[in-house]
């Protein structure tokens, strides 16, 4: 297969519904899917987005076509149907879903029936199938039938309550102010929050597929409204997630935002502790704090490819305790091997609850002091090639190609120049000892992204 058929992305199939994929796409795509499980019920949910109803039914119609019977979760944050499909024994999963991507996105992601997505080559065969037309088509007599499945998001949260130490976190009565984006979290986490006794503030927690709040995605940029909140309420912390809900944001008592990798190493930091010797799984895009920590604690770090599916399978082929991204996406194999905006929340609660110290202070403890810078920069997908050549020249010191080009410049300095596989974006990340050498590389390296590709 030509790198242009390839339709998954780092993280399912996106598209925008209507302009570049129609619901003919859908189904044809959802009959590949069903042809590839090949037996069994598959499981269908959908996150909060205004094409999701449509698209759905697409993917139950394209399934029932291929012979699966199908069992219809709703709206529901992808980690609770992921959760879902391994608890009710589902020969595997669909999700409706463009996760952070703007609201006019839409698309799908495919679940093995351990719950985590389906591995690249496995991406790869239902690629094939549709691509071939070799879909099977069940005749009049063999069309699978549909039922609701309304138990997920009760499952789900039960699930995560019995993997940590409720009653400590109880304890703590810790004020919680969670943004939940309009996203589908909206059903699930301020149950979850509110079970382990916390007083809870939400804003933006009415599912919108608009997602007029502060749009789909998390970032430090976006979350003033949170950041202010919590210093108004005096809260111990604050927490927002992405559209689908498998990724979580956190600002400490002070307002501050931090990216994804800073929790994930703090949260690394804490299960070590309790877990000497166990392993970590990151992407290169995530800080280098993941290895102080891991050598701190006797345990080890294992770098992939950008992507949750990355992660999520290199764990299991680790058997690591842990994995997270820089995008807030953390993995807690003990519970499921996904990403989980709602596992992440009930860790991160457990961590500060045992440590007894403000969030803050906790951090400031546990990591060394480093500084992220990171942009993005519009390409025109025929030019990400010559972007990265551009990138690549005279560029000093050693180079990593696992994903992207990661530069490291000095010891404690490195940038990360990565197309991104789900828009038509070059991401720029940095991270240094000092803000300062981390903004100057990352404006040096946009600047070279963008001219080479103007």
């Amino acid at each position: 297969m030509g790198a242009q058929q390839r339709l998954f992305g780092t993280n399912g199939v996106r598209f925008v519904p209507g302009v570049t994929r129609d619901l003919d796409f859908v189904i044809g795509l959802s009959e590949a899917i069903g042809t590839y499980f090949a037996a069994g019920e598959v499981l269908v949910g959908r996150d909060g987005r205004l094409s999701g109803e449509a698209l759905m039914n697409a993917a139950v119609s394209g399934l029932m076509s291929s012979g699966r019977d199908v069992a219809e979760a709703g709206v529901v944050p992808t980690p609770a149907l992921q959760y879902a499909t391994r608890e009710f024994g589902q020969r595997g999963a669909v999700m409706v879903t463009a996760s952070h991507n703007p609201p006019q996105y839409n698309g799908l992601k495919v679940m093995a029936a351990d719950g985590v997505e389906i591995p690249r080559l496995d991406e790869q065969r239902v690629e094939k199938i549709f691509l071939d037309g070799s879909q099977t088509k069940a005749d009049w007599k063999g069309v699978g039938v549909s039922r609701p499945q309304p138990s997920v998001v009760r499952a789900y949260t039960k699930g995560i309550a019995s993997k940590v130490n409720s009653k400590l976190i109880s304890e703590r009565k810790f004020t919680v102010v969670m943004d939940l984006g309009n996203g589908a979290q909206c059903v699930a986490a301020p149950y979850l929050v509110e079970s382990f006794g916390c007083k809870l503030l939400t804003i933006n927690s009415l599912i919108d597929g608009l997602f007029p709040g502060r749009g789909p995605e998390p970032t430090p940029a976006n979350l003033g409204d949170l950041s202010a909140a919590v210093r108004a309420a005096k809260a111990d912390l604050g927490v927002a997630y992405d559209g689908d809900g498998d990724r979580a944001i956190f600002c400490d008592e002070e307002g501050k935002v931090m990216w994804g990798d800073q929790t994930g190493c703090l949260l690394a930091d804490y299960l070590l502790e309790r877990n000497p010797g166990a392993s970590v799984v990151t992407a290169v895009s995530s800080s280098q704090a993941a290895e102080a920590v891991a050598k701190k604690r006797g345990g080890a770090v294992y770098r992939t490819r950008v992507g949750s599916v990355d992660v999520s399978r290199t764990l299991l082929e680790r058997k690591a305790l842990f994995g997270f991204e820089e995008n807030g996406g953390c993995i807690y194999s003990p519970h499921i091997p996904v990403r989980d905006g709602g596992m992440t929340t009930a860790l991160l609660l457990e961590c500060l609850a045992s440590r007894g110290m403000s969030f803050s202070r906790t951090v400031s403890f546990a990591l060394p002091r480093l500084f992220q810078a990171k942009t993005k920069v519009e390409v025109d997908p025929k030019r990400v090639s010559q972007s990265l050549k551009a990138a690549e020249r005279g560029a000093p010191g050693r180079i990593d190609r696992t994903d992207g080009l990661k530069i490291w410049t000095d010891e404690k300095t490195w940038v990360l120049v990565r197309p991104s596989g789900t828009e038509p974006l070059i991401r720029v990340f940095a991270e240094s000892d000092t803000q300062d050498k981390a903004d100057s590389l990352l404006k040096k390296y946009a600047k070279i992204v963008k001219s080479a590709s103007s």
